[in-house]
């Protein structure tokens, strides 16, 4: 099996030694995204935008995410929070937690997301729509 790795060349990449994110095989793997700018809302639609684009170099769209964890330094934030990542998913809501932490490693930042999409099912359709017909 051959691993991927995506990296968006932020200074906590370097700082901590890990990548946005890690494909094996039909499953990837995005690391934490955070933001500082803005409240609850904002940060987690920055955060997920984040995850879209790590998604996208490796060439897979959000509605291949299955799983995402949602964690909050503040419990009250949940309905926002909840609001942009439903907003993220119309179409086939992941499965999901979401907690209290006590805190992140900046105190700006109010949310952290990360998420784990399969694969599979697009490169079935993509070796259907490559196969010889008649």
């Amino acid at each position: 099996m051959t691993l991927r790795h995506v990296s968006t060349g932020t200074s906590w990449e370097e700082a901590v030694g890990y990548s946005r994110a890690v494909a094996a095989g039909d499953t990837i793997y995005v690391s934490g995204c955070t933001s500082v700018e803005g409240g609850a809302y904002d940060q987690t639609v920055r955060a997920l935008g984040t995850i879209r684009a790590a998604l996208a170099a490796l060439g897979a769209p959000m509605r291949s995410v299955v799983r995402t964890r949602l964690y909050v330094t503040r419990i009250e934030d949940w309905q926002e929070v909840g609001r942009a990542h439903r907003e993220a998913f119309p179409e086939a809501p992941p499965a999901t937690s979401l907690v209290q932490v006590a805190g992140l490693i900046d105190p700006r930042m109010l949310v952290e997301v990360e998420a784990v999409a399969w694969t599979g099912d697009l490169a079935s359709a993509a070796a259907e729509a490559e196969a010889p017909t008649g």
